[in-house]
Parts: structure tokens; sequence; C-alpha cells
């Protein structure tokens, strides 16, 4: 935190040196009580708070920018297996209606955060919103939950990259990786892959947010061919008599085999599929017209995203009955038993490693947005708050934080 009074330590921030810092720390009890429940104003946040970057963020995003980026961090790797756990154990075929639920929840939220980021156009998300809401300890609370969460997620994420890739290309995993003698095993295997991937996707977010919304768009199209693929070639293969007839006739059939209470078990599970609108509206800082575009954006994404989701469900529902469905690889496992199909597995892989890549960018760059934005507030060093001169992006904020996983590659 900043100490404001200029007797302390001249008016600098408290991480300005060792001697600053520790007079700074004997005096956190007294802090911690002023500024715990300290509120922000949005004024605050667009002027004052803003100008300890230094440089300012370009307004070079659109609406269509936003709606990729949006279906880029939504549309992943866990659509493919999340489907078949909760069709085989909750909801069956009506799978599609929980979606539809799922869907209609997340664009409810979708409106919350739109509402937020026109009305507060920064980079901060979540942490500016709550800041002026609550105030700066639990502003800080959630940013650093928000922060960990995504440096660890990303870091596992990456790594199922290789292990999609190897499905696709037909390759162990093991090849992928190699061990390192005398660390516990399980915590031993580095994955240089996933390594290369996190360090090239930290490349491109720091050169230039435009040029990183062109890459996601273009993977973005590509994984949606695939998506789409997988759609048409399960509505080809698929029996429509898989909808309400079970494999086994002493199992629930219809198609609403669990009843009610299976459908919105089902929308509790398939919701984890549409994390990752929130990392747009740390984008809002970069908008060009923040007014239109955010909300076009961010409901749009969700909203294409629910239509994909639905059709994926009826698609797969279509391709077995539900009680045969592999709750871990719902549709390669349905390919991979018919003759002359096996190839789409493949397909499948490929599809779900483009929406690793997609997703990985996405809450990379919404991650670097919080930390720089939790820095613009002190309390932590404001060196992560800086914004590059030539590209306009946190580079300090990216780097650093990125530069951790690698350490989280080695299970």
């Amino acid at each position: 935190m900043e100490v404001q009074s200029s007797s302390n330590n001249g008016g600098h921030s408290s991480f300005s040196s060792l001697r600053v810092y520790l007079n700074s720390l004997s005096a956190t009890p007294s802090r911690l009580s002023r500024r715990a429940i300290s509120v922000s104003t949005s004024s605050d946040e667009m002027s004052r708070v803003r100008a300890v970057s230094g440089e300012q963020m370009r307004r070079t995003l659109r609406w269509y920018d936003l709606i990729g980026l949006g279906i880029g961090g939504m549309v992943g790797a866990g659509v493919f297996v999340t489907t078949g756990r909760a069709s085989r154990l909750d909801a069956g075929p009506s799978i599609v209606v929980s979606y539809a639920i799922a869907g209609l929840c997340a664009l409810l939220s979708a409106f919350c955060y739109t509402e937020f980021a026109v009305h507060l156009p920064v980079a901060g998300g979540a942490f500016s919103y709550i800041r002026i809401t609550f105030g700066e300890f639990p502003a800080f609370f959630t940013g650093a939950n928000l922060v960990m969460d995504y440096v660890m997620s990303n870091a596992a994420v990456s790594r199922s990259f290789t292990a999609y890739l190897g499905t696709a290309f037909g390759i162990s995993t093991s090849k992928w990786r190699f061990v390192v003698s005398g660390l516990p095993k399980g915590f031993n295997e580095i994955d240089p892959v996933a390594v290369l991937v996190v360090l090239v996707i930290t490349v491109i977010i720091c050169c230039s947010t435009r040029e990183s919304s062109k890459v996601n768009m273009i993977m973005t199209a590509f994984h949606i061919a695939f998506i789409f693929f997988v759609i048409v070639m399960g509505f080809i293969k698929g029996d429509s008599k898989n909808l309400s007839s079970p494999a086994n006739p002493e199992h629930p059939s219809g198609f609403f085999p669990f009843g009610a209470a299976g459908v919105f078990n089902g929308a509790a599970m398939v919701y984890l599929s549409y994390i990752g609108y929130d990392a747009v509206s740390t984008m809002a800082e970069e908008v060009e017209n923040p007014v239109k575009d955010i909300p076009v954006g961010v409901s749009g994404s969700v909203a294409i995203v629910t239509v994909l989701y639905c059709l994926m469900a009826v698609s797969m529902s279509m391709l077995l009955p539900y009680d045969l469905i592999d709750p871990e690889a719902p549709f390669s496992a349905a390919f991979r038993g018919s003759n002359g199909w096996e190839w789409v597995t493949k397909v499948v892989g490929i599809g779900a490693s483009f929406g690793i890549l997609t997703s990985l960018l996405v809450a990379m760059l919404g991650q670097a947005r919080y930390m720089c934005v939790i820095g613009r507030s002190r309390v932590v060093p404001f060196w992560f708050a800086k914004i590059h001169p030539k590209t306009s992006t946190p580079v300090n904020a990216s780097t650093f934080l990125d530069t951790t996983k690698p350490s989280r590659l080695i299970f």
C-alpha cells in the first residue's frame, strides 16, 4: 500500500527502498484500518489512478474484437468433456436444455459486467468494480485470488494442450515430456511444449493488444470450423431415436430421463463451460467506443457460444444413447468405435487444441490487466502498473506473471 503521508517516506511508494518499506511495514495496522474500507470513485479510477501507469493503453478494439475474444475465452477444450459428463450423470438428452439455462444465467451475469464496464471503462475488471463499491481490502482480496487462479489454471491448461495435440497425432503424452530425477513422483515431469506455448503467447500479448486480437480471431475461426465439423458429423452419423431411448431398457427413458432436477443439475455442471467472458471486461480500457462496443461484444459472445453449445449437445446426444456416452471423451469415444470414422477423433483433438490456445491467450490478457490495475492502487509495487510506451501494453505485469508459469508446469 502506498503511504500518503510525506513525513513517512517523502510521498513515494512504500516499495521505493528497503528503509521506506520497513517503515511502511511497521505502520501496517494503522494503514490497513484506514485503507481497508476506503472506497475509490469512478472519476479517480478514470483519471488519477490511471495516471500512475504513465503511458495510456491505446483504444483499438471494436465490438467484433470483443466477440472474438469472448468466444475464444469461453470455447475451450472443457466443453468436449463437460458435455459428456453432464449428459451421462445428470441430464441425459435434455443436456441441450441445461446448456440453454446455463447460457441464460451467463448472459444475465454478462449484463452485469457490461454495465460496470460501460460505467467504468478501465482495465481492472472485477477488482475496480469492487474497489468503488466495497472498498480496497475486498478488492485486493478478490484481485489476488483472480490472479492466482489465472496463473495456476493457465499452467494446467497449457499442459492439456500437449495431451490433446498428442491425441490428434497419435503420440503418447510421455514422449512430449521428460522426467527430472530427484523430484517426487508425480511432480517430476517437465512439459517443454507447454512452456514454449506460454512464452510464445506472452510475446504476442506484449507486442500489441490489437495484434493479439487478430491472432485470437484467426485461431477462433479455425476452432469454430472444427466445432461445426463435429456438429455436422454428429447429425449425419447420429440417430434421433437416441434422444429418447437409452441403450439399456432398464435405465430411465425419454428426453428428460432424470426430470427437472437432472436438467438443473446438468446446468450447474456445464456452467463452467461459459467461464471466460469476464476476462473481456478487463479490456474495457482498450475499447474504442465502450458504450457501444462492450454491450455488443460481451453479450454477443455469450449468445453465440450458447447456440454453439446447444448444437454440440444435440449432436452428441444423437450419436449415442446417453447411457453409453463416455463421460471423459464423449465425442472422441463415439467415433472411435465406428468403422471408417476413427479419423474424426483426430479432428476433435486438433479442434480442442485450438480451443486451448484461444482460451489461454484471452486469460493471459486478462490476468496482466488485473495485475496492472492492482499495481495502480499501490498495494503491490507500481512497477506492475507501467505501460510500455511503444506497445501500449502492461509488459511488466505480463512478463512477470507469465514467467511464473514454467515453474507450475512441473507436475
